[in-house]
């Protein structure tokens, strides 16, 4: 095999070295002079200027000041803007619910709030004879199964108090309130025959990088399959597989 030319080499050193100076940056030092940039990713400092002036010149980096400090520029929203965009939980979500799926041997559904209601957008049957199965399409009231509540309760408090206004006749307020406390704690919901009759559903949410409850994952099964120890086995994958879906969507757990 020939050897890489070396200016191909060094191109590729520069990079990793202009990715560790933009990566410098954070919520704490959002704002740093070039001492300070050379200390956190150990380069010389005429290689720190001319990465920054590089960086500047891109817009990734805006220099400011008397002593001069450094920020990250606009060039790095538009990025950040243009990787959002792309992130479809559809698409994100498949791999992720997919591993659930093998790992529980149950139906896996995906949903998206929609308004003040929750649609299935993707759906993995499960594999048994006897299995629980809704499709694609179908729209749900958010005071209703485990995929709506686990949404419902990660709600800003004025649309809880609004879809609470215009629920369904016959649902129990102070109950339904009780049991979003209780997801709110556990960081998950477990339903039995609100659906289906006969069925259990074992949901978590998922978060979007503004950090609003996006949608569910939820594994519906029939209860003949489900003792408690396996709800809470299962309980502890959708949870784990929500906050994959959730980091993989910008979500950062400790915002």
């Amino acid at each position: 095999m020939p050897r890489p030319a070396a200016n191909k080499i060094k191109s590729v050193r520069a990079v990793d070295r202009a990715i560790e100076i933009l990566q410098a940056f954070s919520p704490d030092k959002p704002s740093m002079s070039v001492l300070e940039i050379e200390k956190k990713v150990r380069l010389s400092r005429p290689t720190v200027y001319r990465l920054l002036e590089t960086l500047v010149s891109h817009g990734l980096v805006r220099v400011h000041g008397t002593p001069q400090r450094f920020s990250l520029d606009y060039g790095v929203g538009l990025l950040a803007k243009n990787w959002m965009a792309g992130l479809d939980p559809i698409t994100v979500s498949q791999p992720i619910l997919k591993r659930l799926q093998e790992d529980t041997k149950e139906t896996i559904g995906l949903n998206v709030v929609r308004g003040y209601q929750s649609v299935c957008v993707l759906e993995l049957p499960g594999p048994h004879a006897l299995s629980m199965s809704r499709g694609i399409g179908p729209r749900d009231q958010l005071v209703r199964g485990a995929g709506g509540k686990t949404i419902l309760a990660f709600m800003m408090e004025k649309e809880i108090e609004a879809i609470l206004r215009s629920a369904p006749k016959g649902i129990d307020r102070k109950a339904l309130l009780d049991d979003l406390s209780e997801v709110r704690r556990k960081r998950f919901c477990v339903t039995r025959s609100e659906i289906f009759l006969g069925a259990v559903g074992i949901a978590a949410p998922y978060f979007d990088h503004t950090d609003r409850v996006a949608g569910s994952i939820i594994v519906t099964a029939p209860e003949a399959r489900f003792t408690e120890d396996r709800i809470s086995k299962t309980a502890k994958r959708v949870v784990e597989s929500a906050a994959e879906l959730s980091a993989a969507l910008g979500h950062s757990s400790s915002r």
